[in-house]
């Protein structure tokens, strides 16, 4: 049989676990990333690994950047989608299928491009930065 006792009981339990366990993943997280960052992404370690630790050396300090990457995949699917969703206006009104494939695009196209002109002004922006180190350096 249904006791609420033991349903309200194990529910609670449930629950105080679950937040244990926030508290413990929050103090893991702070203790880790700390860690990480001062033995593996200090300026020393720069350039020192290759292979695999090398790839995640760029990924964890941001040297190399995938928001490009993924701005491109998800502008072909949205123009993809926004192609084949303005096909379910044909048969309704021609003109509003017409402006909504033509327009639609134009305006997803403009909106990543918007947001990749963004990132190309970062990218020129750190090199021009690395360049004038290097010429200070010399």
């Amino acid at each position: 049989m249904f006791n609420s006792r033991t349903y309200g009981t194990s529910a609670f339990d449930s629950a105080v676990g679950s937040s244990v366990w926030i508290i413990v993943s929050l103090i893991l997280a702070v203790v880790g990333g700390i860690l990480v960052y001062f033995l593996f992404l200090s300026k020393k370690n720069e350039g020192k690994f290759t292979g695999f630790l090398g790839w995640l050396y760029d990924f964890l300090s941001f040297k190399k950047m995938f928001l490009e990457t993924l701005l491109k995949i998800t502008y072909l699917i949205l123009a993809i989608y926004v192609t084949l969703s303005s096909f379910a206006l044909i048969g309704t009104n021609f003109l509003l299928f017409l402006m909504s494939l033509l327009l639609g695009n134009v305006v997803v196209r403009v909106i990543y491009e918007f947001s990749l002109i963004l990132l190309v002004i970062c990218r020129n922006t750190t090199d021009i930065a690395k360049n004038i180190k290097k010429s200070n350096d010399n």
